[in-house]
This record gives structure tokens, sequence and C-alpha cells, in this order.
């Protein structure tokens, strides 16, 4: 068994006196999919939130290795989570980027626009979607964006990655071929997967 790269402990989550959830324990080690299945409204969307550390808990620890993200500064909660990805539902591809852009987003920190180029274009063939890099969101399926989304997602070699109900509003071809393509892009990754 490998070691939990997230731990969820005694985590509470809500909205002043509201709470959607208390006490929830999880671990996602290396190599796990870890399924958060509920209903509409029941928390997942703001779960997902806190572990993204988009919104503080009421109280608990979300634990990447030994670092609890929300008693750390805010400095190195941006730099550990660096090392995830996020597939939002939507995909969340900005219109007016092409799909090379969208993808090389994030690497901006990082690398000169050639290899920005380079990793973009190797990140949207992975997804499936090699010679689309210069297409904008508006220009291709919502299939294909979703699948844009994914390549966005690794675009920082993630070791956990987020995925926001990623086949919400896909026909079941579309949602098999997202599915194929989540599953040959992941190795060691821990993923943790958001779904009604």
């Amino acid at each position: 068994m490998s070691t939990p790269r997230l731990r969820v402990r005694d985590l509470t989550l809500g909205y002043g006196s509201f709470v959607l959830m208390r006490d929830v324990n999880f671990d996602g080690a290396a190599d796990d999919i870890f399924l958060i299945m509920g209903g509409s409204g029941c928390g997942k969307s703001s779960l997902l939130r806190t572990l993204m550390g988009l919104k503080e808990p009421q109280s608990g620890q979300v634990l990447y290795g030994d670092t609890d993200i929300w008693a750390c500064t805010e400095k190195e909660r941006r730099r550990i989570l660096r090392r995830t990805g996020v597939l939002f539902q939507g995909g969340a591809l900005w219109s007016s980027m092409t799909l090379a852009e969208n993808v090389g987003l994030p690497q901006y920190t990082d690398l000169d626009d050639d290899e920005i180029r380079e990793q973009a274009s190797l990140k949207l063939a992975l997804a499936g979607l090699a010679g689309f890099e210069d297409y904008y969101p508006s220009e291709i399926s919502g299939g294909m964006r979703k699948r844009a989304g994914l390549a966005r997602a690794l675009a920082l070699d993630p070791e956990i990655l987020f995925l926001d109900e990623p086949s919400a509003a896909l026909d079941p071809v579309a949602e098999y071929e997202l599915n194929a393509h989540i599953r040959e892009a992941l190795e060691e990754d821990t993923v943790i997967f958001i779904s009604h």
C-alpha cells in the first residue's frame, strides 16, 4: 500500500451556520481513483474547492503529504497546489485563446514560448487532439473541449488530478473517449473523481 498523497482529516464544511458535511476522512494514494458521489447540492463542489485550496474549511485538515494546506502560508499553499491539475465540469477554457494557449497557460512561469508550445502540443496529443493546437474552443465539439480541459489539467504533470463531473453533458461515445484518454494519461496519479 502506497503512502497517501492527499489526506483529509475530520473536515467540516459549510457556509456560516449551515453545515454541508462534517467529520469527513479519507486518503488518496498514488494509483488511487477516489470517487466522491452524491446528488446535486450535497456539497461535492464545496469539498472539491476545499481540496483545491479555494475554500477554507470550518474545521479539520487537508494534508498534501505532511503539510496541511490550510495551516501553511499562502505562498507555500500555492507551491504545493502546483502539483495538482483540475478538469472543471465545463472545461473552463478561455474562449479568446487557442487550445495550445489554454493548455500552455499554467506553464508560463517555468518555460520559454517554444517550450510551452511543444509541451502544449504533447498534452493535446495525449488527450487525442493532435493537430488542433490553433483551434479556438468555439470551433470544436463539447467532447473535444473536455479533452482540451484534460490536456490543460495535465500541463504540469500533476501528482493529484481532480475531475469535476468530467463526463457531464457528453453523449455516450464522447464519454467513452474521454474516459479512455483519462485512463491513458494517468500512470501513478492520485485521482479525485466527482460525480453525481
